[in-house]
């Protein structure tokens, strides 16, 4: 999904909320989930999927956009810890503001 789309959907009501993955190299990825569970990546104009730098990249591009639920999740350290067992456990999932604090 490119960012005029989901702009558009979330103006409508649609986008039940938004999730920024952190990843390994530090980047970040947006995922969008609508009204109904349905999930998309963010992408750009030439559908990859848009790497975020940061949680204030996120934010600049989303300035546009209604607030709706927004959450920065980050898998367990624990789990790439070597001689530990491996778990299932839950990424640490944080509320985050869409609009920064300053």
């Amino acid at each position: 999904m490119q960012l005029s789309q989901l702009i558009e959907l979330a103006q409508v009501g649609a986008v039940e909320s938004l999730e920024l993955i952190s990843l390994e190299g530090g980047f970040y990825l947006l995922e969008i989930r609508e009204v109904g569970g349905v999930r998309h990546r963010l992408r750009d104009e030439a559908e990859r999927v848009w790497h975020v730098r940061s949680v204030e990249h996120a934010r600049d591009l989303l300035r546009d956009m209604p607030e709706v639920p927004f959450y920065l999740l980050h898998a367990s350290a624990h789990e790439e810890m070597c001689g530990l067992p491996a778990t299932a456990g839950e990424p640490l999932r944080v509320p985050l503001s869409m609009r920064s604090a300053w």
